[in-house]
Parts: C-alpha cells; structure tokens; sequence
C-alpha cells in the first residue's frame, strides 16, 4: 500500500507520457513521477548500503579449505560494484523498482559451510553453478510456471510474513530486541534491549528515530523515511561525538552499548581507489574433484531452492505494498524480473562475493514513492559511486537505516485484510506462510510449510483436481528441502 504523496501536484496522465523515458519506464503509467523515483532510490540505498560493509566482514572472516582468506577492500569493491551493475540491469530490463546485492544467509552459507572444505575459487564456482542452473530454469518457462501456480491468497501471506521479518530484522539490528544471555536455560529467547531495558544511547537513537520517522509517514511528508534515516544518522553523529559509544565489538570483545555495524563518524577521508582484483576468480569444476558429488550437489540443490522462491516473494511483497500486482498476484515483467535475478546469481559468484538476489530493503523506496526502473538507476549508480566513495558508506549505523525497515514491514502487514481468514484452506497455509518467516528468519522456509501444508489440506479435502500441477512437484521439492540433512546422512 503506497505512502507517498503527490509531489509537485498530480502525476502525469497515463495516456500522454512526457517524453521518451517516461514512455521507456512507464512513470506515468504507473501513477509516478521522476521526483519520487529518485527520492525511492535514495531510500532504498541509504536502507541497504550496509551490504557493502557487511558482505565484506561475512566472507572475509572465513577461511578456505587451504587457510586462504579474501581481501576485505577487494570484498567491498566487488560488492559495490555487483549489486550496482545488476540494480542496474533490473532497471533497464525488468523496470521494475527491486535492487540487488549479496544475499545475506546464503554468504555465511559459502563463508562457514561450504568454503573450508574446498578453496574460495571452488566455492564461488558453485555459486555461479546454481546461477547458470536458474537462469535456464527462467528461460524454460519454468520458474514464471511455479509463481503463477501459487494461489493468490499464499503470495498475499507471503508478502505479509516478508513484513513481519523485515521488522524482526530491523529491531534485531539496531539492537531494540536481543537474544537473552541464558536463552538454553530459559523459555524466552528473546527481550527488549539489554536485560529488557534500554541501556545504551544508540538504542535511545533508534527509538527517537523510529518515533520520528512514523510521525513523518503519518503526517505523509514527502521523503518521511528517507528524512527520518538522514535524522537519525545526523543524531548519532552529534550522539558519538559527545558520548564516544564506539563499536559494538572491541578488540574481539562483544560492547552491548555500542553501535552496530558501523560507528557514525565523519571520516577523514572520502575517496578510496577501488580493488577489483576479485573478479573471475572461481573454478566451477574444482569442488567435484576435490570433495566429492554430495557436498557440491546438495550445496547447489539449497542454493537453487533459496534462490528460487526467496525473490519470487520479494517481488510480490515490493509489488503488494506499491500497488503493482495484476488480479492473480503477479508483478508487471515477473519473467523479466526472475531473468535478470538470476543472472545476478551467477554474477555474485563470479565475481567471488557470493549470490547476489533482490532485496527486501527495496521496500523502503517503494514506499517513498518508486514505482519504475528508474529508481534502479538512481540505486545503481550510489553502488557504484560506493566503490570509490567507500568511507561514505560507513557512516549511516544499523541504528538509523533500521527505523525505515520496522516502518516498512507495518506498511507490508496492512496486505493481511486480502486474506480470507474464514476459509481454513487457504487461511492456514497462509498463517504459517507468515509466521514460519520471522521465527526461523527465513523467507524459503516460510513458503514452503505454506505451500506443502497447503497441497495437503487439498488432498485431505478431496480436491486434488484443483492443485496446479506444478505444485505438487514444488511441494515434493520443498519436503526435500526440509529433509536435506538426513538425506545429507544417509548417503555419506
């Protein structure tokens, strides 16, 4: 459910673009304008830069199987550099607003499981392995088959779980919600802030930030999530430099006052020439020989099924909150949309900085207004200035990007009144769509306990003929998917 007010009066009518772009990215068509394109592609940006720091920091604390470990300014640059070219390319090809970068999960996948049995080059190779295997699946026909097979009411719970698990991710990040320090040994996992208070001044900044920001968004103010990041980041800045918080790990021990992810600081210095020497480095043939079949297949298999249905729900919750779903639940140019994904797959691994997938956090510029690929290009090009502008990106803290994914995710919950919850077929399918998300914090697992519990209602009720072919083989995948570590036993 789109936010944004009007900018500079009304949008364009449909009918009658204003020149060939708008034409091009259907701005018009679409109810947009240029203004709001740019602002959502600054918000979208300014909510998932942090992949650029964080990408780095995943992979490059893992060491391979020979003890070898990626060079984290070479990780930084290739991250920029990926997720711009492939936002980019969402843009131009699929116009339509979802930018891509690294997937997290899937990188500590490859940093954690999958690179110390095998070299660094091995492990991308079968990243790029799974890319190749996806795109062909796009090109099929296949993977349009299976969105458009998921009945429309699912895609509307999934679109509302990915609410509710960008929140859990927001508050998580800027430390608002914490593991209890005792959590084996008690039956509350989880509590506000240290000890259940809020004991730290940058939890204190998000709290103000995120009061802020839904002020805006009520008020409707142009620009309210973008502002309200900008706000917070300036406090933490005022904040740090007169308290001196400092990070939220020092000399390898955990500060649970600090901040997260980045200290907001000024730096001293802008400009840092890009390290690309990263890029070709994988060997999509190494890992068979060195390891065996099992490890590389069932790595390829996990990979493919993330991959797979992690975008497709991404692209109907980003669709769902700016209005751009057709009758059946389907994003304009989804086939061009799940392509140019998957390419960005086999782009990651190529350039060694894992799976690069759609974000979530593109969300947050839809909801400032971004309804074309012409946000993309805005959203691309920051990555790519993010290459020689690297110190910029340090600056915003998980503190202040995170109020614009909790407000986020309440605008994606409002989808819940699609559902109809007196119809027990679909409803709960539907709850544990959504449920399944935040709890195991994880979009792939959410779908498919919706999708396996829904072909299972059906067959108890009868009504086999109604299911969708495709379906039942999705479901048998996913029951495949849930059981991969007893299958991983079995066999070795």
């Amino acid at each position: 459910m789109a936010i944004a007010p009007p900018d500079n009066g009304t949008p364009r009518d449909p009918a009658h673009p204003r020149n060939g772009v708008d034409r091009y990215f259907a701005i018009s068509a679409r109810r947009s304008t240029p203004g709001r394109e740019v602002r959502g592609g600054l918000a979208t940006f300014f909510t998932m830069a942090y992949i650029v720091v964080l990408n780095p920091l995943i992979l490059g604390s893992a060491a391979d199987g020979d003890g070898r470990r990626l060079a984290i300014p070479a990780l930084a640059a290739a991250t920029a550099l990926v997720a711009g070219v492939m936002t980019i390319l969402m843009g131009v090809v699929a116009r339509f607003p979802i930018a891509l970068a690294a997937g997290l999960g899937v990188n500590a996948l490859v940093a954690f499981e999958v690179a110390p049995q095998m070299t660094w080059a091995d492990a991308m190779g079968l990243v790029v392995i799974e890319g190749v295997l996806i795109t062909v699946l796009v090109l099929t026909g296949l993977r349009t088959a299976v969105f458009r097979s998921v009945p429309t009411q699912l895609k509307t719970a999934i679109g509302v779980g990915i609410g509710l698990y960008l929140t859990l991710i927001g508050l998580v990040n800027a430390g608002f919600v914490r593991r209890v320090p005792d959590a084996a040994n008690t039956t509350v996992p989880v509590g506000l802030g240290i000890n259940g208070k809020i004991l730290s001044w940058p939890m204190l900044v998000f709290v103000l930030g995120l009061l802020l920001t839904i002020v805006l968004v009520v008020r409707r103010v142009r620009g309210a999530i973008l502002i309200g990041i900008i706000a917070t980041t300036v406090l933490a800045i005022v904040v740090e430099a007169i308290a001196h918080v400092g990070p939220s790990v020092v000399n390898g021990r955990p500060n649970p006052k600090g901040w997260a992810l980045n200290v907001p600081t000024v730096p001293e210095t802008v400009l840092a020439v890009p390290d690309l020497s990263l890029l070709g480095r994988f060997d999509v043939l190494g890992s068979w020989s060195r390891v065996g079949w099992l490890v590389p297949l069932m790595f390829v298999f996990t990979l493919l099924i993330t991959d797979f249905f992690d975008t497709m729900g991404t692209m109907v919750a980003i669709g769902q909150e700016g209005g751009m779903l057709d009758e059946h639940g389907t994003p304009p140019r989804a086939k061009e949309i799940l392509l140019v994904d998957s390419v960005a797959a086999a782009a990651g691994g190529a350039a060694s900085v894992s799976s690069n997938t759609a974000y979530l956090e593109s969300a947050a510029g839809v909801a400032e207004g971004a309804r074309t690929g012409l946000a993309n290009l805005v959203v691309g090009g920051l990555f790519l200035l993010a290459m020689f502008l690297a110190p910029l990106s340090e600056i915003v803290p998980f503190e202040a990007a995170s109020t614009a994914l909790v407000v986020v995710g309440f605008l994606m919950l409002t989808g819940v009144r699609a559902i109809d919850w007196a119809d027990y077929e679909v409803a709960i399918p539907a709850f544990l769509t959504m449920v399944m998300m935040p709890f195991t914090f994880s979009i792939s697992n959410g779908i498919g306990a919706g999708l396996i519990t829904y072909v299972v209602i059906k067959l108890a009720r009868g009504k086999a003929r109604q299911l969708h072919p495709v379906l039942y083989a999705v479901a048998l995948l996913f029951i495949l998917y849930f059981l991969r570590g007893p299958i991983e036993y079995v066999v070795s």
